[in-house]
């Protein structure tokens, strides 16, 4: 079958230079024939020419048909309209003098039909793509302008010759007017970017534009008597407009990978100000209409345009808003305070940053529900929110973590906020009857002078309130002492190598269903760490110590080697789940463990997709460059990659659309309360709609009981993962769950 193709596109390419060497020996021969060439001699070699000319395009264009099933119809229906215009113009000549062929001829309509045919083959031969009302809009005015320029050239200037003559003008320009319409037809297509901007598309509407010419040709003659004039020169352009339209069509569509871009609005602007002033100038009666219809069309469309511009850029300016907020508290986020503090840092301001975080709020948590500590944060906001004096930022960083911008780097009055924050917290807060005095540990980062970055004074924020919270000190400034490890960190640092080098860091696995199918599509690791002494511990007690002695690389690689050796055996035991691991963002953008992923999926012999790599939000925020590149690695070699914890973090649009991820995971903090909290309900159904249109599988984390997996199936929730599936599980337990889950699916069907 391939060597029937290549052969056969061979013969294509080989017949290309024949027409043209047709052309041009017929061209020559009746020019030089005795009685010059518009006697009857010449006018025969002339036709048996054109003959042999369309019968090699049409052999072209059968042969392209023959081995291109997927463009079979299309090139058919182009075949069968070049040979009806072919034998329309030949009964239009047959048997007559050039000065014999009346107006309008016989053979005219088998033209009209044959204009129909390319129309549909135009229409055939493109991509299958949706398309937005805006991009269809760009494509209405760009194809009305055009249309509305060629037909002002072509009427405007020989309308008085048809004084009075209206159905002959009509018919006159018809022909001319229909190539206009399809040339603009295939630029239209351009902007819909079902047709690319390629060599096939440049001769598709260059041929279109020389039959236009030709056809105009005969407007010049048709004012002062009533039959065609003809020419060898206009045989030779209406032979070259085919020939460049077969040549556009034989060769094989390319598909270019990549984002839409905009028309600039400069090339709109032109096509409304070309039909507002093809309005002003063009006479009345039917020639005026000939002209004003499409420049009508294209003021509509312009107009409709421009509303939908509008209704954008309010949505941009709300999705920006939206961006910069948290949305349980309706505080500004981490990239609102950041954005604040580095505008501070870049224009030289004053500027520290408090850090705070609430103490024991995981027992709030775990006795009383995330509902009601969804509602304690609520609360505690909006005294943070009263609290703040004037040009001070209060954000909500995610979880129970807070921070502050304050425009001031006088240490005593940092400290005199921080103590006021303390405060203002403790105040009795009544939850479920039950009074709660909450506290906080507050660190502080002064902005220094080498500082460049606010996301570096965070930084140090943070280990100063870490340094609070273990000191159980309350309130510390950072000091550069702080950021070697203390006594007890150094501890802990240890005992982690020891826990690398002996095996005691291990994953365990949370499974993920389909929503509507409830068959188990992935698993998600998590890390455990089992303690000699401890126990089973879970990430949040080692995992800031592990960072903090600079061990998260080793601690990613051997959870990644780990997945990918647990993948090699649940697929030699039959099960073809994705499983999935999270990358922090230095591990992402830190390039050391692509290869040795790469190298451990090919030596598993396992299929790259079966593995997924789950990055957050702020992995785009240090390194948006190095990020961006690290993902289209990912994604060249087939490791699917999903964005985790989408909404608390900066949530740009942006990086859905440009960056190759396949995966959308919503934080629980808008899952858990969507069957109670109505806002969190909208938000889960319009992120839905979102990934959809995007083409994101949409995952929905923090599932805990039936009542919120009953909402969200009906959301559009692709996958669902939390507690109410199942908990976390060592591996050797997921083969045996995953079975019994299957059978329980089946038995709950059958019942």
């Amino acid at each position: 079958m391939v060597g029937r193709r290549d052969g056969a596109m061979r013969l294509v390419r080989i017949l290309a230079p024949v027409p043209w060497a047709l052309m041009l020996v017929g061209w020559v021969v009746a020019g030089l024939l005795p009685g010059g060439p518009d006697d009857p001699p010449a006018r025969i070699t002339l036709v048996v020419t054109l003959g042999l000319f369309f019968a090699v395009l049409i052999a072209r264009v059968a042969l392209v048909s023959v081995v291109d099933r997927p463009r079979r119809l299309a090139m058919l229906v182009l075949g069968g309209s070049i040979a009806l215009w072919a034998a329309g113009s030949a009964t239009v000549n047959a048997g007559q003098t050039v000065d014999d062929v009346t107006f309008p001829a016989t053979g005219e309509w088998a033209c009209i039909a044959a204009y129909i045919g390319l129309a549909v083959f135009i229409i055939m031969d493109t991509r299958r793509r949706r398309v937005s009302l805006s991009v269809a809009l760009e494509a209405i005015v760009i194809w009305g302008a055009t249309v509305c320029l060629s037909a002002f050239v072509l009427v405007t200037p020989v309308a008085d010759q048809f004084a009075g003559e209206t159905t002959q003008l009509i018919v006159a320009v018809l022909f001319p007017l229909i190539n206009v319409v399809l040339a603009g037809l295939v630029l239209g297509q351009m902007v819909l970017r079902v047709r690319h901007k390629e060599l096939r598309t440049a001769l598709l509407a260059s041929g279109f534009v020389l039959l236009a010419v030709a056809d105009s040709s005969f407007l010049a003659g048709l004012g002062t008597q009533d039959y065609y004039t003809t020419s060898l020169l206009l045989a030779a352009v209406w032979g070259s407009g085919f020939a460049l339209i077969v040549e556009g069509a034989v060769r094989s569509p390319v598909d270019v990978a990549g984002p839409r871009r905009d028309i600039p609005s400069a090339v709109l602007l032109g096509a409304a100000t070309v039909a507002v002033g093809a309005v002003a100038v063009t006479p009345g009666g039917v020639t005026g209409w000939i002209v004003r219809a499409p420049a009508v069309i294209v003021l509509v469309a312009t107009g409709w345009r421009l509303l939908l511009a509008l209704r954008e850029a309010r949505g941009a300016t709300e999705a920006m808003r939206l961006s910069l907020t948290d949305e349980l508290t309706a505080l500004p986020n981490r990239r609102s305070v950041l954005e604040a503090t580095d505008h501070a840092i870049q224009h030289r301001g004053p500027v520290s940053v408090l850090l705070l975080d609430l103490d024991s709020f995981k027992d709030i948590n775990d006795s009383l529900g995330h509902g009601v500590g969804d509602e304690v944060l609520v609360s505690l906001a909006e005294r943070l929110r009263e609290l703040a004096g004037p040009g001070m930022s209060v954000a909500r960083l995610g979880g129970d973590e807070f921070a502050l911008s304050v425009p001031s780097e006088d240490e005593l009055t940092l400290f005199e906020i921080a103590q006021e924050i303390r405060s203002t917290l403790r105040q009795p807060l009544r939850v479920e009857g039950i009074d709660l005095a909450i506290d906080a540990s507050v660190g502080i980062a002064v902005r220094e002078e080498t500082d460049t970055s606010a996301i570096e004074m965070l930084r140090r924020a943070d280990v100063a309130m870490y340094e609070a919270k273990q000191a159980k000190a309350g309130v510390l400034l950072f000091d550069r002492a702080q950021d070697g490890m203390s006594h007890l960190r150094l501890l802990r640092g240890e005992a982690l190598r020891t826990a690398l080098t002996r095996g005691q860091l291990i994953a365990w696995y949370q499974p993920q269903i389909d929503a509507r199918t409830r068959q188990v599509v992935a698993m998600e690791a998590l890390m455990r760490w089992w303690h000699p002494t401890e126990g089973l511990l879970p990430p949040i007690a080692f995992l800031p110590d592990a960072r903090r002695a600079g061990l998260m690389p080793a601690l990613t690689e051997a959870l990644m080697l780990q997945v990918v050796a647990d993948a090699r055996r649940w697929r030699d035991a039959g099960f073809t789940f994705r499983v999935a691991m999270n990358w922090a963002p230095p591990e992402l953008v830190g390039g050391q463990l692509l290869p040795r992923l790469f190298s451990a999926i090919e030596e598993a012999q396992l299929p790259p997709e079966s593995i997924l790599v789950e990055v957050t939000e702020d992995s785009f925020l240090t390194d948006p460059e190095r990020a961006r590149m690290v993902l289209h690695d990912l994604r060249a070699h087939g490791v699917q990659v999903a964005i985790d914890d989408y909404g608390t973090g900066f949530s740009s649009l942006a990086y859905l659309r440009d960056l190759p991820v396949q995966e959308l995971k919503m934080d629980r903090s808008f899952v858990a309360p969507v069957a109670s909290d109505e806002r969190s309900r909208m938000i889960v159904q319009t992120t839905t709609q979102m990934a959809r249109a995007l083409g994101l599988r949409f995952v929905a984390e923090g599932v805990e009981d039936a009542v919120a997996m009953g909402e969200l199936v009906p959301l559009g929730v692709d996958v669902v993962q939390g507690y109410h599936i199942a908990r976390p599980m060592p591996p050797d337990a997921v083969g045996p769950w995953v079975r019994h889950w299957e059978e329980s699916q089946i038995t709950s069907r059958l019942a």
